[in-house]
């Protein structure tokens, strides 16, 4: 696999130049750091504590309002494999909405770290199945057969204004994408607080093709996110579901 590097961790020090590719990724012409990883690293920390000191009445509201985007904005969840992960420090929670999905038909899946420097597995995770705890304390399903997902929804400290994910700094998940023999849709999912101009991706960055916020859904359009909005209720002049699989639920404006 082209992508040996281990997330932002061994970036060398970059003195202050463009990437020649930028334009061409969608990412903005800034400078890029000199210490590319510390700069990632002091940025990451200052998301995460802003995203933890959010008073728990916040955090629960945020939820509802991402809960509600993304069931209305991606009527098709119900009809894949989901996969999502345990929330880590005030990330968004997913439980609530996987429960929904599951009771809607979905198969629902958590991601398991096998090895440093691989790519993750993920298997059927629902109430019932065993969990452990990995090194960070998040849970993952203790056994089961691994199973692809349709669809990632993938938390993020941070994202730009390219769909360039800030991650916790493993490189897990752009590993983990670039090896899927079929790439599920990724739906990164954040909060508006981690929305900056550019984390300066490299080439082992992968971009999601969708975030969605508290605020709304942006979707990945010619290198750089474009707001949608909010979806509205089913049958709504406001409703927009996103059509991700090629095809709209006939059911989601009232018909069929």
């Amino acid at each position: 696999m082209k992508n040996s590097t281990d997330g932002d961790r061994k970036v060398p020090p970059i003195p202050g130049v463009s990437i020649p590719d930028r334009a061409a990724r969608g990412a903005s012409a800034t400078p890029v750091p000199a210490d590319l990883r510390a700069w990632r690293k002091q940025l990451r920390e200052e998301l995460i504590a802003k995203r933890a000191a959010l008073p728990p009445d916040t955090l629960h509201a945020h939820r509802l309002l991402i809960d509600r985007h993304l069931e209305r904005g991606f009527p098709n969840l119900a009809r894949g494999t989901v996969a999502f992960c345990w929330p880590f420090k005030g990330e968004y929670d997913a439980r609530f909405l996987a429960r929904k999905l599951r009771e809607a038909g979905a198969t629902t899946a958590l991601p398991v770290v096998v090895a440093p420097k691989t790519p993750l597995v993920f298997r059927e995770w629902h109430p019932g199945v065993p969990l452990a705890r990995g090194a960070l304390g998040i849970h993952y399903p203790a056994e089961g057969p691994e199973i692809l997902p349709t669809t990632v929804l993938l938390p993020m400290p941070g994202f730009d204004d390219a769909g360039y994910r800030l991650g916790y700094g493993g490189g897990f998940f752009d590993r983990t994408l670039a090896a899927l023999a079929e790439r599920p849709h990724v739906i990164g999912v954040a909060y508006e607080l981690g929305h900056i101009s550019t984390i300066h991706p490299q080439s082992w960055d992968i971009p999601v093709d969708f975030v969605v916020t508290e605020r709304g859904i942006y979707e990945r359009r010619a290198g750089k996110l474009e707001f949608l909005g909010a979806p509205g209720p089913a049958g709504s002049k406001m409703a927009s579901p996103v059509c991700y699989a090629d095809e709209i639920d006939p059911g989601y404006f009232g018909g069929g």
